[in-house]
């Protein structure tokens, strides 16, 4: 199938038509012309009128169901509900079962999402099982196509083999993840400590444990002086400190979750379990430092931070729900009024590609068509029907949202 967009406005500042309204014209999967009233008769025509078009965005820490969880999210439903978001990659948590921790896995995974149009990008354990206790073969999940490494929503705790992970990994240049919280400080914390914590009688989680974390991190990455990446940040302080690593010159770069940057703990008065997640909603004050953070390089990438539960894990008193939203296909529509539509294409496209040593997409004549296609005023609402995951834990349910992705195209697919 060709497709002929007429008058969007292109954003790549790669691209020598950036800023431009402009057509552009794809045949076999590739740009085939970009210009002013282009016309084909064997295209199917799509009028974009106020829309943007941008390289593809790409998700970074998806938690997928499949292998073993397929009654959460199969390979396939999530490669819909991320395109369907506006995704044409997605780089998959290692935390199913099998966990992703050798080559098999990750063969696994490639072969079974090669003829996706959405790109799938294996992120390789840490940790036999994510288990935190012996170290992974990272060099032969590198070359099997691994992108990165992480033990996921599984938060390694051994300092020692975090150090390990960073000096094994820079053998090949690769790139360790970790999402920062000290079990033994946050012990059974449900919600952020602090004064809605304590209003409600539930236990706190505090943002120390986090900070605690980031600040080992750091130090480990200077010592070893190898890449790290830590994601889903969530307090101020956890800013500063990655912003002075930076200043520093250290090799580190950082995501904060959608929920965390759209949200604080002022949505727990409910006891909504929708808003329990990790790491968890915390003050305004902190959802203001991740903002400045994103806009001043800080934290380089915006992430879904997509975890697919089943209602029966959700739906329980506030002590007892599990952790954790799904995202992908409400995830633009939360953040779109946030940043400027440049800042988010670099936030959700451009950044995530460079982090990961990944081909960033170029808007050019000849280029693969790798592109989101998005209008950051179009209202709309979603309800649980419509939504392509196969889970149901939203807290965007038929509400008005504002910001909508109209089609992505990918391996001459369009959806």
């Amino acid at each position: 199938m060709n497709w002929l967009i007429k008058n969007a406005t292109i954003l790549d500042p790669q691209s020598s038509h950036h800023k431009q309204v402009i057509d552009l014209l794809i045949k076999n999967g590739k740009i085939d012309q970009i210009g002013q009233g282009l016309s084909d008769p064997k295209a199917k025509v799509i009028e974009a009128g106020k829309a943007f078009l941008s390289p593809g965005w790409m998700d970074v820490g998806v938690q997928t169901g499949e292998p073993g969880f397929e009654h959460r999210e199969t390979l396939e439903s999530v490669a819909a509900a991320a395109a369907r978001g506006g995704y044409t990659a997605i780089a998959s948590y290692p935390n199913t079962h099998p966990v992703i921790h050798s080559k098999p896995e990750v063969f696994y995974l490639l072969r079974k999402t090669q003829d996706s149009l959405v790109d799938f990008h294996p992120i390789g354990a840490i940790s036999q099982d994510c288990a935190g206790i012996d170290i992974t073969e990272m060099i032969d999940m590198h070359h099997a196509g691994a992108v990165a490494f992480s033990d996921g929503n599984h938060s390694l705790q051994h300092a020692g083999l975090m150090m390990r992970a960073l000096l094994y990994v820079k053998a090949f240049g690769g790139l360790v993840m970790n999402q920062p919280q000290d079990h033994t400080i946050a012990g059974k914390g449900q919600m952020n400590e602090g004064l809605n914590s304590l209003t409600l009688g539930l236990k706190g989680l505090p943002a120390l444990a986090e900070e605690i974390m980031v600040q080992r991190d750091l130090f480990l990455a200077e010592y070893t002086n190898s890449r790290l990446h830590i994601t889903n940040v969530s307090s101020a302080r956890s800013v500063e400190l990655i912003r002075e690593a930076k200043a520093k010159g250290l090799d580190v770069t950082a995501s904060v979750a959608v929920m965390n940057l759209v949200f604080d703990d002022e949505e727990l008065l409910n006891f909504d379990t929708n808003y329990k997640v990790s790491p968890p909603l915390r003050e305004a004050k902190d959802r203001e430092a991740l903002l400045a953070g994103l806009k001043d390089g800080t934290i380089d990438l915006i992430n879904s931070n997509h975890v697919p539960l089943e209602q029966e894990v959700k739906d329980l008193e506030f002590p007892y729900a599990a952790f954790g939203v799904i995202g992908l296909e409400t995830a633009y529509a939360a953040i779109s009024q946030l940043l400027s539509t440049e800042e988010l294409v670099e936030k959700l496209a451009l950044a995530p590609r460079r982090i990961f040593d990944l081909p960033v997409p170029k808007i050019e004549v000849g280029g693969l068509a790798n592109l989101t296609l998005f209008d950051p005023e179009a209202e709309w609402s979603i309800t649980a029907d419509q939504l392509q995951s196969l889970s149901r834990n939203s807290p965007f349910l038929e509400k008005s949202l504002r910001g909508k992705v109209i089609a992505v195209f990918n391996k001459g697919l369009k959806i």
